[in-house]
């Protein structure tokens, strides 16, 4: 079983799903050379692929091409189908930094062929991700500054405000397909600016009031 904690608390959650929006910044989009979706561009993690923060990523041998992507996450605290989007934030717990990697040589791999693209996502170490913060302790989750360093260089920066959908939005829309439970993760969508990490690479993302986490590659 897998647990992340609330920061400065004894507080603990067993993850459940981790359910991921793809393509939520519009530039993103435009640097893969992908079309705006019309709806959401849902997928799920396994929780094995959670690594804690400083923790060391491995990137599987299949792969030559793994790419970090910054991420704003939400930890559900009070399941829910259906939820309103007036009602969105009251069932989060905490909110967190977290990197979706991905192996983009299996993606699009798989994209061409017509196939499902899990294993580029879901392999074990995908998805480091850091403590929570309490959700009463921000603002404003749809107003939060994101930088991701690569060797102390700036990858990528970005704001949530450039999100296509709102978190509210985005809960209100993953409710209506999944039930969401207590201990599931949502990923909500990266910036531009993702790019090839390596053997050696030390990642550091923050976000403004939520916080930071760090990985290295094996």
């Amino acid at each position: 079983m897998h647990q992340v904690r609330i920061k400065n608390t004894q507080e603990s959650y067993t993850v459940g799903k981790i359910v991921c929006l793809g393509q939520n910044y519009l530039d993103h989009i435009r640097e893969l050379g992908s079309k705006v979706p019309d709806r959401a561009v849902i997928f799920c993690k396994p929780a094995s692929s959670l690594l804690a923060d400083g923790g060391v990523i491995e990137i599987p041998e299949y792969s030559n091409d793994c790419h970090h992507e910054l991420e704003l996450a939400l930890l559900v605290g009070k399941s829910g189908k259906h939820i309103q989007e007036k009602d969105a934030l009251s069932h989060l717990a905490g909110y967190g930094v977290a990197f979706d990697l991905t192996l983009r040589d299996i993606q699009s791999e798989q994209k061409s062929k017509g196939l499902p693209w899990e294993i580029a996502k879901g392999f074990d170490t995908a998805c480091p991700i850091s403590d929570f913060t309490p959700a009463a302790k921000v603002d404003n989750p749809n107003n939060l500054q994101l930088t991701l360093k690569v060797n102390g260089e700036i990858r990528q920066q970005g704001n949530t405000d450039q999100m296509m959908r709102s978190v509210e939005k985005i809960i209100a829309e993953i409710s209506a397909i999944y039930t969401l439970e207590t201990g599931d993760i949502i990923l909500t969508g990266t910036p531009a600016g993702v790019s090839r990490i390596e053997s050696g690479d030390h990642l550091e993302g923050t976000i403004e009031q939520v916080g930071s986490l760090q990985a290295s590659v094996a």
